[in-house]
Parts: structure tokens; C-alpha cells; sequence
């Protein structure tokens, strides 16, 4: 998820480029209600479903206007229990690591939109 379109697109591209799954995921606004509060500013949780949607939802509040972010919802693949396979151990995979470190290295060469 992402805030801006390009950025989202830029870093699932990076993410196929070096061999890892990504699946462009939208910032749903209509998620958005359920983490209204009668106590606090914003609760840090929302709706059952949609759970990575709303963790999207809830940074978008804490990133000043004009800012691009994104949010790698890695909590699923971060830990595999099965088999070894390709780049993927039995335990914590590393998932999006390979993305991130080519993300910083274009950014740091100045090759990223």
C-alpha cells in the first residue's frame, strides 16, 4: 500500500526484479471509520477484516502531506514452518529485505521517480 501510485508501482516492480511476491494493495477509505474512538485520537485497530488494509490506514495518519510511504504488509510470509525452498528457510524468511535494500539502493543512486 502506498500513497502514491508511482511509489506503489516503483517498489512491485522492485519486488519482481529481485524475485519476491508483491501484490499492489489499496488504502480503502471506507476502513478508515473503524478506527474512530471515542477515547483516543485513533485506535490502532479497526475492522476484523482487512487487518493489513487498516495497519495501511492507520500509518497513512502519522505521514505529513507530501510525503510518499508505503506499508509492506510482511506479516504473513515473514516466518515459514515448512519446508525449505528457493530463497525461502524454514523460519524467518526475510521477506522484503531483498525489495527494500534495491528500493535504497535506487533511491541512493537517484534512479527512483
Amino acid at each position: 500500500m502506498a500513497n502514491d501510485d508511482a511509489f506503489r508501482t516503483s517498489i512491485h516492480e522492485i519486488a519482481d526484479e529481485v524475485g519476491e511476491a508483491s501484490w499492489p494493495m489499496p488504502l480503502p477509505a471506507d476502513l478508515r471509520k473503524g478506527m474512530d474512538s471515542p477515547t483516543a485520537d485513533i485506535a490502532n485497530m479497526g475492522e476484523r477484516m482487512g487487518g493489513g488494509l487498516v495497519a495501511g490506514l492507520f500509518l497513512k495518519e502519522f505521514v505529513g502531506e507530501g510525503i510518499a510511504w508505503a506499508h509492506l504488509d510482511i506479516a504473513g510470509p515473514a516466518f515459514h514452518e515448512g519446508a525449505p525452498y528457493g530463497y525461502t528457510p524454514k523460519g524467518g524468511t526475510g521477506s522484503a529485505v531483498r525489495t527494500l535494500v534495491r528500493l535504497a539502493e535506487r533511491t541512493a543512486d537517484g534512479d527512483l521517480g
